[in-house]
C-alpha cells in the first residue's frame, strides 16, 4: 500500500487541512511529523468547523489511527484543552485512537516564557514573528539534549533529573533577561498533575508505524506550516525551528525513507506570509486587499492577518526539490475568480543579474525584485468546481502553467473550503 507524505510548499496556511482530511478518509493511519500548535489546520466537515493544533487532523474521523510523532514539542496542557474541545465537539478521543510518540520532547510553560521574552527583547529588524508558545525554545532543548520527554513522565527521579539539567540551563538564561527562578518544585507538580492524561497515550511509535505498515495500512505522514519555513532550506532565520521539509517524515516518526512512496506538496494559488521575513512577491496595493479579504487570509492559530502576493513559481520551484515533491494540490485557485489579469513571479533581479531560485544570504534575499509574467484572468466562477469540464478556460491556463513552471504536476485541484470540491488527478494513495 502506499504511504503518502503531506508538506506545504509554500510559507504555511495553504490548505492543508482539508487536503489531508480527505485522504485521511482513505488511510489507516495518519502520523504528525514536525512542529508544535503553532501551527492550524482548519477542517470542514458536514458544515461542522474544527480548528486543529497539535491532534492530527486523522482525529475526527473515526476508526483511524492518529498519531504524534518524536519530531513533534508538545505542550501538554494544550494537547488536553484541545481533546477537550474536540471531544465536546462530539468526536471520540481514546488511547486505540490517539498515539504519542514516548520519546517526543514537551514544550513547557518556561519555553513559552523565554520564547515572549526574547521577541520582546529584540529590537524591531531582530525580531522573528515567534507566536510565543515556547516551540523554538523547546527544539533548542532537544537538540541541547535538557528535553523532558514522554517517557519522563512515568518516574519521578528521572523526571527531577531531567528539570534540573533543563533549569541550570534556563535560570542563567532568565537571568540575562530579567526574569525570576524557574519554581523548580511547582514545575515538577505541574508535569506530574498532568502526567496521567499523557502517559495513557504513550507508545513505541516507530514500533507501531512499522508493524502497521508490514501489514499493508496506509500511512499519512502530516507536516505543519511549509517549506519555506524550514529551518535549513526556508527563509532563515525567519523560519520555524524544525525541519518541514518531507525528509522529517522519516526522521520525526521512525519509519525508514524506502516506506515513503508520494510526497504531495500543498500549494496555494496566490502566496502568503504571516510574520516578519523577505516576501518578493508581496503586494501592497488593492490587488493584495483583495486577495487578503476573498481568501480571508487570517492565521488558525494567531489570527495575524496574512501578507499576501501573486503566485511565485521560483520558490514553489525550489520547494518542490527540496522535499521531492511527486504532485501538489492547488488550492484557493476560487479566490483569482474575477480578476482580469493575473501575474506569477517566473524569476528575480538581484541587482541587475537574473536569478530562477531565492539565493541564501538574507541581504540578497531582501533585494530580490520580482519578473513576472502576466496571463489572462477569468470573470466565471470557479467556485466549488469537481471536474476541469466546470472550469473556465483562463483558469486551465492558469493551472498549466503554473505546472510548467514549477515543474510538478497537479495531482489534486481544490476549489472551496468544502472536501468534497476537489478534482482528483492523480491519487496519491495509488498503488
Amino acid at each position: 500500500m502506499a504511504n503518502v507524505v503531506v508538506v506545504g510548499a509554500q510559507w504555511g496556511d495553504e490548505g492543508k487541512g482539508k487536503i489531508v482530511d480527505w485522504l485521511s478518509s482513505r488511510a489507516d493511519v495518519i502520523c504528525r511529523f514536525q512542529g508544535g500548535h503553532n501551527a492550524g489546520h482548519t477542517l470542514v466537515i458536514d458544515g461542522v468547523v474544527y480548528k486543529l493544533h497539535a491532534l492530527p487532523s486523522g482525529v475526527v474521523r473515526s476508526g483511524k489511527l492518529s498519531v504524534i510523532g518524536n519530531g513533534v514539542v508538545l505542550d501538554p496542557w494544550h494537547l488536553v484543552k484541545e481533546i477537550e474541545t474536540i471531544r465536546a465537539q462530539g468526536v471520540e478521543i481514546t488511547p486505540e485512537t490517539l498515539m504519542i510518540a514516548e520519546n517526543t520532547p514537551l514544550i513547557l510553560p518556561i519555553h513559552g516564557e523565554l520564547d515572549r521574552a526574547r521577541e520582546e527583547a529584540a529590537s524591531k529588524g531582530a525580531k522573528i514573528g515567534t507566536t510565543g508558545r515556547g516551540i523554538g525554545p523547546a527544539y533548542e532543548d532537544k537538540v541541547g539534549r535538557r528535553s523532558v520527554r514522554v517517557a519522563d513522565l512515568a518516574d519521578r527521579p528521572t523526571l527531577e533529573a531531567r528539570v534540573d539539567r533543563a533549569l541550570a540551563h534556563h535560570d542563567a538564561l532568565r537571568r540575562g533577561l530579567g526574569l525570576e527562578p524557574v519554581d523548580r518544585a511547582a514545575l515538577i507538580a505541574q508535569l506530574e498533575a498532568i502526567s496521567g492524561e499523557i502517559l495513557q497515550y504513550a507508545a513505541p511509535v516507530w514500533k507501531v508505524l512499522n508493524e502497521r505498515r508490514r501489514a499493508g495500512s496506509r500511512i499519512l505522514f502530516e507536516g505543519a506550516q511549509g517549506a519555506l519555513l524550514d529551518v535549513d532550506f526556508g527563509t532563515y532565520p525567519f523560519v520555524t525551528s524544525s525541519n518541514v521539509i518531507a525528509g522529517q517524515a522519516a526522521t520525526g516518526t521512525g519509519i525508514g525513507p524506502g516506506a515513503i512512496d508520494f510526497v504531495l506538496g500543498i500549494v496555494k494559488a496566490y502566496t502568503t506570509r504571516v510574520g516578519e521575513g523577505p516576501f518578493p512577491s508581496e503586494l501592497h496595493d488593492a490587488d493584495g486587499e483583495r486577495l487578503g479579504a476573498r481568501g480571508h487570509e487570517f492565521g488558525t492559530t494567531t489570527g495575524r492577518k496574512r501578507r499576501c502576493g501573486w503566485f511565485d513559481a521560483v520558490l514553489v520551484r525550489q520547494t518542490c526539490a527540496t522535499s521531492g515533491v511527486n504532485g501538489i494540490a492547488l488550492t484557493k485557485l476560487d479566490v483569482l475568480d474575477g480578476f482580469e489579469r493575473l501575474k506569477i513571479c517566473v524569476g528575480y533581479d538581484l541587482d541587475g543579474q537574473r536569478l530562477d531560485y531565492l539565493p541564501t544570504a538574507a541581504d540578497q534575499q531582501a533585494r530580490c525584485v520580482p519578473v513576472y509574467e502576466e496571463m489572462e484572468g477569468w470573470a466565471e466562477s470557479t467556485e466549488g468546481a469537481r471536474s476541469w469540464a466546470d472550469l473556465p478556460g483562463a483558469a486551465i491556463k492558469y493551472v498549466r502553467r503554473i505546472e510548467e513552471l514549477i515543474g510538478c504536476p497537479v495531482a489534486l485541484l481544490s476549489t472551496s473550503p468544502e472536501r468534497d470540491d476537489t478534482i482528483l488527478v492523480t491519487d496519491p494513495f495509488a498503488d
